[in-house]
């Protein structure tokens, strides 16, 4: 929710990275016991479809870790953590020079300037970012959304639209573009 994609753009993705997609619903606002109350069911169901492990892109903060393997406690599912303390400076680099297309599409307005919502995340992105603002944004600074990449099998194409502020955060409204949103 933080994000603020719409669900269409993640179907997408799911589609494109060849991957099988389970929304969980939340109501809004969503309290941290609502939360796991509504996770749970699905951490069974995936289970007992064999899931054995999740991965998580968390790089450094070690309370959202914790959070995150109380979760999966005798679930039955290993938390793993591919890119945990990785130096994000390196890794934003190897982001952008991976072919990776991604866009911000929410960021924290005290921290990150306004104006970059729905910026491309590439090396000028990177550069305008203000000191002490983590290129990765792992401190909540901004989320992306990405749209092409090696680990898609096309390029999802994205219409960037009106950007707005809600509850203390800016968001650029992405949408797909044309019918079904992809091109090669």
């Amino acid at each position: 929710a933080i994000h603020g994609t719409r669900i269409e753009i993640l179907e997408a993705q799911a589609e494109a990275a060849g991957l099988p997609l389970t929304v969980v619903e939340l109501p809004w606002p969503c309290s941290n016991d609502e939360y796991v109350e509504a996770v749970r069911p699905h951490l069974r169901t995936a289970r007992d479809a064999g899931v054995d492990a999740m991965a998580f892109g968390d790089l450094f903060l070690a309370d959202v870790r914790a959070y995150r393997e109380e979760l999966l406690e005798g679930s039955g599912i290993e938390p793993v953590f591919p890119l945990w303390e990785r130096d994000t400076t390196e890794l934003a680099s190897a982001i952008v020079a991976s072919g990776v297309e991604a866009f911000v599409v929410s960021l924290d307005p005290e921290r990150v300037e306004r104006a970059l919502a729905g910026a491309r995340y590439d090396r000028a992105f990177l550069d305008a970012l203000p000191e002490g603002v983590d290129p990765c944004g792992e401190n909540g600074e901004f989320h992306t959304v990405v749209a092409a990449g090696p680990m898609l099998a096309e390029r999802i194409a994205l219409r960037s639209g009106e950007a707005v502020e809600r509850d203390g955060f800016v968001y650029a409204d992405f949408t797909l573009d044309g019918p079904t949103g992809r091109r090669r």
